[in-house]
């Protein structure tokens, strides 16, 4: 299995006796769940398919049902799994767009071209996503806005950032 992976959450409980899960969503804002139905369960180093039966929101949760998975016994072996999805099985983007775990590997200079460090996660925090960027001696939470993030270039692998004053000091 050598396609693209992204994970969308991470299965943190059971729901009910029927087999239903719950997922703490990377993205509590992606709908991605909305038109995909194959998804994979990784952990460790193993994966496996399967077909999403339904899915609806919970809380910041959402709660799933995967075909084949139809009580509270077969449900618990999958906790603390991640789910992930082809990233082919994604929406379309426009022009200008893109997913913020492409943003990962990005070296992240800023504006007077001072290196930060590598884009290594992102991470929803309160409705936004922060990318996680690990310096020579320190970490950066850098905010995933247009008012911060200039410029981003996937050809070259960079990240241009403008920080507001005391940010990178935190």
């Amino acid at each position: 299995m050598s396609e693209q992976l992204v994970p969308l959450g991470e299965i943190v409980a059971t729901h009910g006796l029927e087999g239903w899960l719950k997922l703490n969503p990377f993205n509590p804002e992606s709908t991605a769940l909305e038109s995909i139905r194959e998804v994979f369960i990784e952990r460790d180093s193993a994966r496996s398919a399967h077909q999403l039966e339904a899915n609806r929101p919970h809380n910041r949760q959402i709660l799933i049902k995967l075909q084949g998975i139809d009580d509270i016994e077969a449900a618990k072996f999958l906790i603390g799994a991640n789910l992930s999805v082809s990233q082919d099985a994604l929406p379309a983007l426009q022009p200008g767009e893109y997913y913020h775990f492409q943003a990962i590997g990005l070296e992240v200079l800023d504006t007077n071209g001072n290196r930060l460090g590598m884009v290594a996660r992102t991470w929803s925090a309160g409705g936004r996503e922060i990318y996680v960027v690990i310096g020579d001696t320190k970490e950066y939470l850098i905010p995933a806005v247009k008012e911060i993030v200039e410029k981003i270039d996937f050809d070259t692998g960079k990240m241009i950032i403008n920080p507001p004053p005391g940010l990178l000091d935190l």
